[in-house]
């Protein structure tokens, strides 16, 4: 048997190389962690410069508020910070690093030195060095210019286990610039510089209007994405949710283009994956991945950032407030992302969306109806059409087809106030034009064609060819009219009470007690899709009924599937994803076929249906209903003025 030991205080030397365990993982570890620190002490400027991706050389230079001279040894020491000083300071913490540990640790496994200046004397300043091991680290006169410069060399040189486990510089210093990336979004005041190995990476200046953001994000992560993202900006009471949403067709195979930002801090949460994920789950590819650069503020005293020692996650005081705010602003804004113009404060509420309070709900519709940027204005970020080439197009296509007149392919909703149906109103419009005229175009759209603009020809009883103001579309039509179909399906079911089915035999499902709190809490929520669940014992349920569209369903497992997202994000939307699964597999077999001919007026018809329906640019398998080639484009496939 081994000899007992007894309980001791470990070395300082051992505690920070376990703590630095956990705060330096690889050199991306470094960096973050002396890029906060640099963020916090207020810089405008920040120089990352590296070697051998990270593992020879570190350096962070900024122009921040600098670190006195008699405090630089104690920059070193373990639980040493400028950053808090109470529990109340730690509670509404606006600060990224505050456990004080970062440089002790860095420290404890590199050689590390640190310059300051706190004057705007450039001759002033003082340095600090530490090697490993050695926790005397020596103050002497250093020339440096305000602010402060940290020097990290040889990371790992006396932990050779440690160093065994880094990888190649490429990998090393992809994972460096991953991180620079998402401190680089963060913060568009900050002028950000990227070196390796004395090369210039990114260069970004400070941003301080839209258009400054917009050139910092595609010059991180792509004009592509910015080319198919939706801007958004939106509140509800003290919550705040802005930044770029990936249209559903623009996807990735990994999750690799996915930022979310808390107060400035980046985060990985898994109550915020979830919503992100049910916004897009109508409307994207099965194994794909959206794209995102998301910034949600809320008060600091809501949210507790010191739940993770990386402090990559975040713990929200309300959780379901947070979870209802994300993903009905997100999945309204992807309804909205159609093949035409703003839909303003008239969209339908997003299905499924958690009932807010009428103040928020009220909110949320009027930002919603600020924003109006579409995909058809971020395609290309063109400007308009001059009216001479509209006259040209229009007299073009009425030349090609004299006999054009619009109706509907399926029955449209009425709208708000409207005095009949849309198929009454297109057939006034019809009677009231001769046969040759162009289409009747809405009042703000009568010096333009509409976006998806006018079909010219169907090919191969598959797709629709249109000609637009901005050159030729081309529409799957089974997958657009699948779209139209579903929501129009969705919408009848969700203006109702579904159809509920009581059981012939109730089932008894064995429950622990915090699944029957959650049933009893919960009632209203189940109620909503037409499930009774009675609590008939301290560890019993009974379900008596349940929507008449599932009654083949597994209910047992539907029902511990609901309690289960309850309890973990607030809300469960199994049942709708079951109805939404029913309806969508009734839409495809509702939908025009392949093959089927069509005529002019029936192809127009569903470009229209298209421009008015929510998520019309994806099937409801997630696949794209429709492309555009541009009048540029078509030049460059024909060589045309080269």
């Amino acid at each position: 048997m081994s000899e007992q030991r007894r309980i001791r205080v470990l070395d300082p030397r051992l505690a920070n190389q376990i703590a630095a365990g956990e705060v330096v993982e690889r050199p991306a570890s470094v960096v973050k962690e002396l890029v906060e620190n640099a963020i916090d002490a207020g810089s405008r400027r920040i120089e990352v410069d590296l070697e051998a991706g990270g593992a020879r050389l570190i350096r962070v230079r900024d122009d921040g508020s600098g670190i006195e001279e008699a405090d630089l040894p104690l920059a070193l020491s373990r639980h040493a910070t400028s950053k808090i000083a109470s529990l109340e300071e730690l509670e509404g913490l606006p600060s990224l690093g505050f456990r004080g540990e970062a440089l002790a640790s860095i420290s404890s496994v590199s050689r590390l030195e640190l310059a300051s200046n706190i004057d705007d004397d450039p001759t002033a300043g003082w340095r600090v060095v530490a090697e490993g091991r050695q926790m005397e680290p020596r103050v002497s006169p250093a020339p440096h210019p305000r602010g402060t410069s940290v020097t990290v060399r040889d990371l790992f040189f006396n932990t050779p286990a440690r160093r065994k486990f880094l990888r190649t510089e490429k990998t090393e210093y992809g994972h460096v610039e991953e991180a620079f990336r998402r401190l680089a979004l963060s913060r568009f005041d900050v002028a950000w510089t990227l070196r390796h190995n004395q090369k210039t990476v990114h260069q970004l200046p400070a941003a301080d209007d839209p258009a400054g953001h917009e050139r910092r994000v595609a010059a991180l992560l792509g004009k592509t994405f910015l080319d198919n993202a939706l801007h958004l900006d939106l509140s509800a009471g003290h919550l705040r949710l802005s930044g770029w949403v990936g249209l559903p067709t623009h996807s990735r195979a990994q999750a690799d283009q996915q930022y979310f930002f808390v107060n400035g801090r980046v985060v990985r949460d898994r109550l915020v994956a979830h919503a992100i994920r049910q916004a897009y789950r109508d409307v994207l590819f099965h194994g794909r991945h959206p794209v995102f650069v998301l910034y949600l503020e809320l008060d600091p005293a809501v949210v507790d950032v010191n739940v993770h020692p990386t402090k990559h996650e975040v713990r929200f005081r309300d959780g379901r407030l947070v979870h209802d705010f994300l993903f009905s602003s997100l999945h309204r804004a992807l309804a909205e992302a159609r093949p035409g113009e703003g839909q303003g404060t008239d969209a339908p509420a997003a299905d499924g969306a958690p009932a807010a309070s009428a103040a928020d709900e009220r909110e949320v519709r009027e930002a919603a109806g600020r924003w109006q940027q579409q995909p058809m204005a971020l395609h290309e970020r063109e400007e308009r059409a001059s009216p001479d080439r509209v006259r040209a197009f229009m007299e073009g296509y009425r030349a090609l087809h004299p006999q054009h007149e619009e109706t509907l392919l399926t029955p449209q909703p009425t709208s708000p106030g409207a005095g009949g149906t849309a198929a009454d109103m297109a057939t006034a419009e019809r009677q009231d034009a001769p046969a040759s005229a162009a289409p009747r175009l809405a009042p703000e759209d009568a010096t333009r064609p509409p976006p998806l603009g006018y079909a010219v020809a169907q090919l191969h009883g598959i797709y629709i060819l249109a000609q637009s103001e901005r050159g030729l579309v081309v529409v799957d039509m089974h997958a657009a009219h699948e779209r139209i179909v579903y929501e129009r399906m969705k919408t009848q079911v969700h203006q109702g009470t579904l159809e509920a089915q009581p059981l012939l035999v109730p089932v008894s499902l064995a429950a622990s007690a915090a699944e029957v709190a959650t049933a009893e809490a919960e009632r209203e929520a189940f109620a909503r899709f037409g499930v009774e669940l009675d609590v008939a014992g301290p560890e019993t349920l009974l379900v008596r009924q349940v929507p008449a569209l599932l009654g083949n369903a597994d209910v047992e497992a539907l029902v511990r599937d609901m309690l289960g997202d309850l309890d973990r994000y607030g809300r469960s939307d199994r049942l709708e994803a079951h109805v939404n699964e029913l309806l969508a597999t009734m839409a495809c077999h509702g939908s025009v076929r392949a093959n089927r001919q069509l005529t002019l007026a029936e192809m127009n018809a569903l470009l229209r249906d298209m421009e008015r329906t929510e998520r019309s640019g994806q099937c409801n398998h997630g696949r794209p209903t429709w492309t555009e080639m541009s009048l540029k484009e078509l030049d460059r496939l024909f060589l045309r003025g080269q």
